[in-house]
């Protein structure tokens, strides 16, 4: 024990000798030991948090853009401007057995202004459909109803980010909003959503999508820019979607081979999307801490063998006083330790600082583990045993008497 006490003790004193060249050995530890947990530290918290975001686009949805073709006959068809419409919607809903509603929107980001605030806010057309399919829940007051969905009427529901924005804590019912030169009484408000893949939900104010064609975009006629189907089940999407694109190139003369004039994607495609890019950002943060773990343990190895030629008089004093090798052994695998527990704890803390920043920038759950702080430590003693081996052992076969004659 008091041999341990001594060779601990005398790693120490000689890391703090060279204060400068034991920290910057410890960078490569220290940046591998970070990448590592960062890798860990999203884990479930992240990754379901992307499930419910995905989720909150509705249940089982199938999402058709308009694209403009480059093949064939489509391409002069794009060019005209045909495109998806609310006749599509129309049909799917008629024709495609595997869906049980059909929704459409056109959206623009339009400066919205009340008597209390402005802002850059999304100005969503609908139909009444819309809050089936995407699962949108009035909080107060009420939706539009089928009069002035007709009539195009300038009624609007807000969501809290844009109420927020525009009212503050004011209760917004009964109040207008402009957008251009149009008033536009709020009859509703509508229950937070959050943020999705794409966008914050919450910050955008819907009308009747009559309305939206009429005062807000009026040149697109009634295009629409996407068509949304929720299908019957998770089980019947693929269904859904052979019959939505079967219809479609019915309905747009597209001919077998041609390239079409729309996209579907759906909330599984997102989803494959999403862990794609996770896989991604796993293996390149796993890849950066290899390659930082190995580019550091080469360093504690060079330093420390660096350290047994300078101290090799020391080493042979030590010796001749009585140390046996596996002490000076000890002595300086403990220093290889020290370096790279040193570069582990400051790897950890700074994780633990970017943490922070991600999880505010991103809105993901990210912790610091107790499990992904005793792996950081462990692989830290693990590279210093590794590389400290090779320097302790030549530096406990030393022969005292050529070491006491070195100079």
């Amino acid at each position: 024990m008091n041999a341990l006490a001594t060779s601990l003790r005398m790693a120490i004193v000689a890391m703090l000798r060279q204060r400068l060249r034991s920290a910057l050995t410890s960078v490569g530890i220290a940046i591998g030991v970070a990448a590592g947990v960062l890798v860990a530290a999203p884990g479930s918290g992240a990754r379901g948090e992307i499930d419910k975001q995905i989720q909150s686009l509705g249940s089982n949805v199938i999402f058709i853009f308009s694209q403009p073709a480059t093949k064939s006959g489509a391409k002069s068809r794009a060019n005209m401007g045909m495109g998806l419409t609310e006749r599509d919607a129309a049909v799917i809903r008629r024709e495609a057995t595997a869906v049980t509603a059909v929704t459409v929107y056109s959206e623009v980001k339009a400066q919205v202004a009340s008597e209390l605030g402005n802002g850059k806010i999304g100005v969503m057309g609908v139909d009444e459909s819309y809050f089936e399919v995407r699962g949108y829940e009035v909080e107060s007051g009420r939706s539009f109803n089928e009069s002035e969905a007709q009539t195009k009427a300038k009624v609007a529901l807000i969501a809290t980010t844009a109420q927020e924005k525009l009212f503050g804590n004011q209760d917004p019912i009964g109040r207008y909003v402009r957008v251009g030169k149009h008033p536009f009484r709020i009859i509703g408000t509508l229950r937070s959503k959050g943020q999705s893949p794409f966008e914050d939900q919450d910050d955008r104010i819907l009308i009747p999508i009559g309305t939206w064609r009429s005062r807000v975009v009026p040149t697109l006629g009634d295009r629409v820019q996407l068509v949304m189907a929720s299908a019957k089940s998770a089980e019947h999407s693929s269904e859904a979607e052979r019959q939505v694109r079967q219809i479609l190139m019915q309905r747009h003369q597209i001919a077998e081979g041609e390239e079409p004039d729309f996209r579907i994607g759906s909330q599984q495609e997102f989803q494959k999307m999403q862990e794609g890019i996770f896989t991604v950002l796993t293996v390149l943060l796993l890849s950066v801490a290899a390659i930082s773990l190995l580019v550091g343990g080469v360093g504690v190895m060079n330093i420390m063998l660096v350290g047994v030629t300078e101290r090799t008089r020391e080493i042979g004093i030590r010796m001749a006083i009585g140390a046996k090798p596996a002490d000076i052994q000890g002595q300086f695998l403990l220093e290889s330790i020290a370096l790279t527990l040193f570069g582990g704890l400051a790897g950890i803390a700074m994780a633990a600082g970017l943490m922070l920043g991600f999880a505010k920038d991103l809105g993901f759950p990210m912790q610091l583990s107790g499990s992904a702080i005793a792996v950081a430590l462990g692989t830290s003693i693990a590279i210093g045993l590794t590389f400290g081996f090779w320097p302790a052992r030549r530096a406990a076969h030393l022969d005292p008497i050529e070491a006491l004659r070195h100079e």
